[in-house]
């Protein structure tokens, strides 16, 4: 037992890093608690909505802030089917706090368990970079840093939102897969069902990525009728099975309830609607009446949907029945959002609407104040893509490019979470320093670049580096503690 989770102890030349990084990490942490404590400590909280109404960081979502405190199925079961399962011993225990103390310490619980989350990210990255790819010491520490320097990393990483952990389990199996194929290792069944399920159960779409994990681990071998089976059909059967029970079992009676409320309401304002519409149409005929009042209300919906979807920044999805079809997007541009948001946001804060909601006042499309800011993401893309050319042969590098492909379908292609797609950044932006390593690779043997080329290469990544910890680092700490750094 002991040797299968070896992976997880922290080796004595990882220390110093890890250090570092939980001290900056700690005090994000306590500027996200000081910001919200006010409130959030009250015992008497007996509902949910304080979090609702009060948490305003960008569209990351209090929802465990009041799982933990009143335990619920409140997450969107198809997406996160087990969640608010995983997240029950967290409810008993706080709880527990909460009649020993007077205080609901639910911020000081999760900030705990997203910290440790973080620190297992950066090691599992670093780790990456030093086992996997190859890299220096100094170098994976630098490009350690400059990707906890992304604005939606840094800011993922003190939320109460799910995303953290996800990118935790994500770099855990990234960097086992990396281990196995070095080793000419493969993933057994148990392996691969255990980490199905806790990645898929906290967000479905990611169970995805492990399966990809698998497939580039094992091989030809994953499609071994026994493994496919075991570790693939099954796990994933049971996982959707159990979905569709939670959804019935704890959903679908409080939709059931509102959707009578929601008809009632509706049947109320189409009546008013009409005796309105009678009381001045000049038509006498009964028939004609009904026919030009039909018309006149489907016009008014159609409108007042359109109106709603464009009031909280969404873009039109598929015209379907189909829930799944429902969070897709297919009017939202989609170059202004790579730019702004993708590789824009995601990297970069804006200064105007600084981490509002899309759901609230913030628009769509954010432009930067400074030009400097699309020189920083420009370079930091160009070599990206540079790294990919250089490590085109790399078997784990297409690996890590499977997952990004998968998101990029997601997201650009069906326009999921498109209006907010900088939030899902800890799925993903982990691909572009992995991107990146290849270069510095490359840059750091004499025999393919000058060493001039790699000193030079250093120095601008020490300079995003530090600009990205900065810039980002000083915007969110001004909103958190309410300056007004960059207004």
């Amino acid at each position: 037992m002991k040797k299968i989770f070896d992976f997880l102890h922290i080796r004595k030349e990882e220390r110093r890093m890890v250090f570092v990084f939980v001290l900056l990490s700690a005090f994000l942490h306590a500027c996200c608690i000081w910001c919200y404590s006010d409130s959030f400590l009250k015992e008497s909280i007996d509902s949910g909505d304080v979090f609702y109404s009060q948490f305003h960081v960008s569209g990351y979502d209090p929802i465990t802030y009041a799982v933990v405190t009143h335990w619920g199925t409140t997450y969107q079961v198809f997406r996160h089917p087990l969640l608010a399962f995983f997240v029950y011993p967290l409810f008993l225990l706080n709880n527990g706090l909460i009649a020993l103390t007077g205080y609901n310490l639910v911020q000081y619980l999760l900030g705990l368990l997203i910290l440790v989350c973080n620190t297992y990210s950066v090691l599992f990255l670093y780790r990456i970079f030093c086992e996997i790819i190859g890299l220096l010491r100094k170098d994976a520490i630098l490009l350690t840093f400059l990707f906890y320097g992304f604005a939606h990393i840094m800011v993922a990483s003190i939320v109460p939102d799910h995303f953290t952990v996800s990118m935790c389990l994500l770099l855990m199996a990234l960097y086992l897969s990396g281990s196995y194929m070095r080793k000419g290792k493969e993933w057994t069944i148990i392996q691969t069902v255990v980490l199905f399920v806790i990645t898929a159960g906290i967000t479905l779409s990611n169970g995805v990525k492990i399966y990809m994990d698998a497939l580039f681990t094992n091989g030809k071998r994953f499609f071994c009728p026994k493994y496919l089976l075991l570790a693939v059909i099954l796990p994933a059967a049971l996982m959707w099975g159990f979905a569709n029970w939670e959804y019935r079992t704890y959903i679908q009676p409080r939709e059931k309830e509102q959707r009578r409320t929601m008809i009632k309401q509706q049947k109320i304002a189409k009546q008013r609607a009409y005796e309105a519409f009678m009381d001045t149409t000049s038509i006498t005929n009964p028939d004609e009446q009904q026919a030009a009042f039909t018309k006149m209300y489907r016009i008014q919906q159609n409108k007042e949907a359109k109106e709603r979807w464009k009031s909280m920044h969404k873009g039109m999805p598929i015209k379907s029945k189909n829930m799944f079809l429902r969070w897709t997007d297919v009017t939202t541009p989609r170059w202004d959002s790579m730019v702004e948001n993708l590789f824009g946001e995601s990297l970069l804060l804006h200064q105007d609407y600084l981490l509002e909601d899309t759901m609230g006042n913030r628009p769509l499309i954010v432009t930067y104040r400074w030009w400097v800011c699309y020189v920083v993401e420009v370079i930091l893309v160009i070599l990206f893509l540079i790294g990919l050319w250089i490590g085109r042969k790399s078997r784990f590098l297409w690996l890590t490019l499977a997952g990004f492909a998968f998101d990029m379908v997601i997201h650009l292609g069906l326009g999921f979470g498109l209006n907010e797609v900088y939030i899902m950044a800890s799925h993903w932006a982990f691909v572009m320093p992995i991107g990146i390593a290849y270069l510095v690779l490359a840059a750091s043997r004499n025999n393919v670049m000058p060493l001039y080329r790699y000193i030079v290469l250093r120095i601008l990544l020490v300079l995003l580096t530090v600009f990205l910890w900065i810039y980002n680092g000083s915007l969110l700490v001004s909103y958190l503690l309410g300056g007004t750094i960059g207004n």
